[in-house]
């Protein structure tokens, strides 16, 4: 896998582009995409749904990577993403994502963020 910082970025860039399918073939055919305390989102598919409803709901993001660990099998990003809301108002969150990764691919993304802030 090409360097993990860049891939990352790759990942950000994928998402503050809200290009959903994009997005999903950074996972399995079964990955699994967790965001926050939502119930889990299983298959490639249904994850393009997911996502694609979320950015239906946000103006944009740009994301930033922090920091970030790659053991060869587990990666963990440390990071900061500033949304603009529907309604133009500007939103800075920062969240921890797990990915248990399969080869070059996520089989579970799990998003560790409090969005409350963005929905308030």
């Amino acid at each position: 896998m090409q360097d993990t910082k860049s891939w990352l970025e790759k990942i950000g860039k994928t998402i503050d582009a809200k290009d959903a399918k994009g997005f999903s073939e950074f996972c399995t055919e079964s990955g699994e995409f967790r965001f926050g305390n939502a119930e889990s989102v299983v298959g490639r598919k249904n994850i393009e749904d997911y996502v694609a409803a979320f950015f239906g709901m946000i103006g944009s993001s740009a994301h930033e990577v922090l920091n970030c660990w790659d053991n060869g099998k587990e990666i963990v990003w440390e990071g900061k993403v500033v949304y603009t809301r529907l309604d133009g108002k500007v939103v800075p969150v920062n969240f921890t994502n797990i990915f248990y990764m399969d080869g070059d691919l996520i089989k579970r993304y799990l998003i560790f963020i409090d969005n409350t802030p963005l929905f308030t």
